[in-house]
């Protein structure tokens, strides 16, 4: 079944382009991560706050990896990461167009 992990975390910045360009490398990594389907890339910056939306193939594979991840948190010093497991109801899901195979269409409104 597929899994969703959320994770955000304090983060002082950068946000925005100069986000895009720090990370461009750990998204890339990410993209190869087995399991992955997709990922959202989160950013608050009046809150200070940062994260993500991944969803994964199933649990073993969102649990590992959450797993790797926190460990790569914790050695950089980051300690304050909220995370989460959920299992997806893709029935429902489906009838409300998440885009859960990993192939996102996006439509125009103009």
């Amino acid at each position: 079944m597929t899994t969703l992990v959320h994770i955000d975390y304090p983060f002082k910045g950068p946000f925005g382009p100069a986000l895009t360009e720090k990370f461009k490398s750990l998204a890339e990594e990410t993209s190869n991560e087995p399991g992955l389907l997709w990922k959202i890339w989160t950013e608050n910056p009046q809150q200070e706050e940062a994260g993500g939306v991944y969803l994964f193939q199933n649990e073993s594979q969102a649990q590992k990896y959450l797993e790797k991840y926190l460990g790569k948190m914790i050695s950089n010093g980051i300690t304050e990461v909220r995370a989460r497991i959920v299992k997806v109801h893709s029935e429902l899901s489906d009838i409300t167009n998440a885009p859960l195979s990993g192939q996102t269409t996006i439509q125009s409104s103009q």
